[in-house]
């Protein structure tokens, strides 16, 4: 990276009139402008605008290119530091995170992504809770429809005491005198100067002089408790719906984790489901078949919708009932899928039988598989 002192002390997207987030495109157009304007040639013995076209150019010439752009941009995000990289002396001052981004693990002090105080560790500073799952059986009607019910669960909760501040009722944290408050002490290392989390008070800035009786100062106890849960309308079998915030307390003043909701849901004495549509069979008889007719079928909503069969239905045949299915939250109804199956009688009466017998007598002689080659 060639930094140049000056990139830190001048800001060329002002000298172009540009903001940072300004396209190639723009930037040239802004240049070309200024230069015209600035131009020598356009004002002879003007000491001013030849110094302001000489500023333009040199602006143009660095964030105009759009690699040199790139590393200007860097530098002037690193700030004072970058005067030291490239040759001045004297200490700098930036973050652990700062760090982290610029030479990765070469320090090992918690940079991102490693185990530092709230990122996978249980070192000191703010932690995130955990990440928690619970199981939820739903009735077939419930996960179509969408209801709010609880879950149960057993884990690490904001202490029920203290509401979470570690201090005994009826007091308050204090500040920390070590780190004044802040949570974090800067570590000088000569050349540099770290920030890192506050042993004193573990990060969190605050000292607990007289701790809660129940979580012991932590601001945590593990308990039961009822977590309300909003299922909306179409959840599916095995899916999973996240509660963000809902799941372990943080520790050190971290946020809570999320929680993850599995969903099992129970079967329909009738109906299926596929996706938004819901399935339906529906027996139908010998003669509503060969002769059609209009059926009654039952719907998820409870109004029963009447189903035309016209005459030479085959028995598996299967009908749309437009937008009876489920209504999903993302919004649209899908639709009720009937099959009907002709009802064959396992025990026929003799009247019955009679006229099945009188009907075989007078059906074609050519068998029904007859295309089958048997």
């Amino acid at each position: 990276m060639a930094a140049q002192s000056e990139w830190l002390e001048k800001d060329y997207y002002k000298v172009l009139g540009v903001s940072e987030g300004a396209s190639q495109k723009d930037i040239t157009s802004a240049y070309r402008k200024l230069a015209r304007e600035n131009h020598p040639d356009a004002n002879p013995g003007d000491a001013k605008a030849e110094e302001r076209f000489k500023e333009v150019s040199a602006a143009y010439q660095v964030i105009g290119d759009a690699e040199k752009r790139k590393e200007y941009d860097q530098i002037r995000r690193m700030g004072p530091m970058a005067g030291g990289l490239g040759g001045n002396t004297g200490p700098f001052h930036f973050t652990t995170d700062d760090i982290g981004d610029l030479f990765g693990g070469l320090f090992n002090r918690g940079g991102r992504g490693g185990a530092g105080p709230g990122r996978g560790g249980r070192g000191a500073g703010p932690q995130r809770g955990d990440d928690l799952q619970a199981d939820l059986h739903l009735g077939f009607v419930d996960a179509a429809k969408g209801v709010t019910t609880e879950v149960h669960l057993t884990s690490d909760a904001a202490c029920s005491t203290c509401s979470g501040s570690g201090a005994k009722p009826g007091t308050t944290p204090q500040a920390c005198s070590r780190c004044g408050g802040r949570g974090v002490l800067d570590d000088n290392q000569g050349f540099f100067s770290f920030s890192q989390p506050c042993p004193g008070c573990a990060g969190r800035g605050t000292i607990v002089e007289d701790p809660c009786g129940t979580c012991r100062g932590t601001g945590v106890e593990r308990r039961s408790r009822k977590v309300k849960v909003r299922i909306p309308a179409g959840v599916a079998d095995g899916q999973q719906i996240r509660l963000k915030g809902r799941g372990g307390a943080g520790r050190n003043g971290g946020p809570a984790g999320d929680l993850y909701v599995n969903v099992a849901v129970g079967d329909h004495d009738h109906f299926g489901r596929t996706g938004k549509n819901l399935t339906l069979v529906a027996p139908i008889t010998y003669s509503e078949a060969v002769l059609g007719a209009d059926i009654r079928v039952p719907t998820l909503d409870g109004d029963p919708v009447t189903l035309r069969v016209p005459p030479g239905t085959r028995s598996g045949r299967t009908f749309r009932v437009k937008g009876k299915g489920v209504t999903a939250a993302s919004g649209g109804a899908g639709d009720l899928l009937v099959t009907v199956e002709v009802a064959v009688p396992a025990n026929p009466s003799s009247a019955e039988r009679k006229l099945v017998e009188q009907l075989a007598e007078i059906e074609p002689e050519v068998s029904p598989r007859a295309h089958l080659g048997v």
